[in-house]
């Protein structure tokens, strides 16, 4: 297949290793070409706009600009834009961010190079792309009732450490309403503890350190 016909990729990551990893397996399939890299998600969006890819296969946590914000950027500059995400992360609630902002599919970056080259090709052409295993992760989050703004305000402070009166006094309320919430999160995510929640919101990707 040509260049004028190979299906154009951005790649996103901010692991040099992992981005030229990628490049390299990209570029010797035949029909796929990579015309640039970024390595976090503001130069992404740059180089979206600049080059017009065909597909942009995008990390999901970088510093500064995730990948689930850059890809909402993306589809607001153009709405038929392809967006696969790769990600080291099998939250829940990572995947379903992904998917809220805008992208067509999620592979997990434990996929081999098999795996990830159809990924592309179905999302170029149109399709979305949730392998089983992805599939079954967001599945599940329609087994947990969602936490509101609040309460994952109130997460981020545990998570940071704080006892109850200094997360009241951080959020602006009542240390009662600072334990109503913290009663409520343990609840919602099926924990015991303080540290299980925190654990628990890690792994699913409610909150990120």
């Amino acid at each position: 297949m040509s260049d004028q016909s190979s299906i154009k990729i951005l790649v996103v990551d901010d692991h040099f290793i992992v981005r030229i990893g990628l490049v390299a397996l990209i570029n010797t399939e035949p029909g796929l070409k990579v015309i640039g890299e970024a390595d976090d998600g503001v130069q992404a969006v740059t180089l979206f706009e600049k080059l017009k890819p065909d597909l942009v296969l995008m990390d999901s946590r970088m510093p500064g600009k995730s990948g689930h914000e850059a890809t909402q950027d993306i589809r607001r500059l153009a709405a038929s834009a392809r967006v696969l995400i790769l990600s080291a992360f099998d939250g829940d609630e990572d995947i379903h961010s992904a998917l809220e902002a805008g992208a067509h599919g999620y592979v997990l970056k434990s996929a081999t190079g098999q795996e990830l080259i159809p990924a592309i090709q179905a999302v170029a052409s149109g399709k979305r792309w949730i392998p089983r295993d992805v599939a079954s992760r967001l599945k599940s989050r329609n087994a947990y009732e969602q936490l509101t703004a609040r309460e994952i305000d109130v997460l981020k402070e545990l998570a940071r450490g704080l006892a109850n009166k200094e997360i009241a006094d951080k959020l602006g309320i009542s240390e009662y309403t600072a334990k109503d919430h913290l009663k409520n999160i343990l609840a919602k995510l099926r924990v015991a503890d303080r540290t299980q929640a925190v654990t628990s919101a890690l792994q699913r990707g409610i909150i990120r350190l």
